[in-house]
């Protein structure tokens, strides 16, 4: 008889980590899952073969526990807020080790080397893409409602400086209204983000999300959902633009649907 193969799941904030686990409990792989927080744990505890409470820092920990559970590959799912990061963790020997030889604590950067401390352990990280592809937006207009010109050009716009702020590893999102930007994303998030540049832009503005440039998409994917559409309306937002292929939608009929009733056009570009 064939040994079940186990999968890792280090699972962050959000309802990722619960659709990869769903996804996952329908075929022949077994998952353990590693959490930071009760929330988590009692959201994913229906779907998951073994869930691991630990705190947030403990590296070797983390290792050993997958090494233990025979795993050999894992994802990193769901986010971890940077308000979080930077509060109250007490980080391992390993941890400690790791963070002292780091040039700087940018996302990337960061998660990239925590990946390849579980790599030297023979724990490889792997993509979302990789185990449910099916969740990514293929390129279109989803909604009833195409954007205007007028609204395409702000796309363009916000797309150049998305990538620009991409490079710099500040974030995904901008606001935008007739060709001027009102907000960029940084530590605070995505809607609190659209909700600072909607207010400043007094209604239609444009929202634009996108992966940055050199995205390692093991890590930090790009997500929307209906937390992101309640933001759209709360500020009265006309377009929410993301990227093809490397964007996921979190309950896209009911999304479509809210953005159709608003008024809201969605494109995937």
């Amino acid at each position: 008889m064939s040994v079940m193969e186990t999968v890792g799941l280090i699972a962050g904030d959000g309802c990722l980590p619960v659709i990869f686990a769903k996804a996952i409990k329908e075929t022949d792989l077994r998952v353990v899952a590693v959490v930071y927080t009760e929330e988590v744990r009692d959201s994913l505890k229906a779907y998951v073969d073994r869930i691991i409470l630990m705190d947030i820092g403990q590296l070797q920990e983390l290792i050993e526990t997958f090494k233990n559970e025979m795993v050999s590959n894992a994802v990193m799912v769901g986010g971890i807020s940077k308000t979080v990061m930077f509060s109250g963790i007490i980080p391992d020997a390993r941890a400690m080790s790791l963070l002292s030889r780091l040039e700087n604590k940018k996302d990337d950067l960061l998660l990239r080397a925590i990946a390849g401390e579980l790599e030297k352990d023979g724990i490889n990280i792997r993509s979302l893409a990789d185990y449910i592809p099916s969740v990514f937006v293929q390129e279109g207009c989803l909604t009833k409602r195409l954007p205007t010109e007028d609204e395409y050009k702000d796309i363009r716009f916000g797309r150049d400086i998305a990538n620009g702020i991409g490079k710099l590893d500040i974030g995904q999102t901008v606001v935008v209204k007739d060709q001027v930007i009102l907000a960029v994303e940084a530590i605070e998030g995505t809607d609190e983000a659209i909700r600072r540049g909607g207010r400043l832009g007094n209604g239609k503005v444009v929202v634009v999300k996108l992966s940055k440039p050199d995205q390692d998409m093991r890590f930090d994917i790009p997500v929307v959902g209906m937390g992101t559409m309640r933001s759209l309306r709360e500020v009265r937002a006309s377009v929410l633009a993301i990227e093809a292929g490397n964007t996921i939608i979190v309950d896209k009929e009911e999304m479509i649907g809210f953005a159709d009733q608003e008024g809201i056009s969605i494109v995937a570009i």
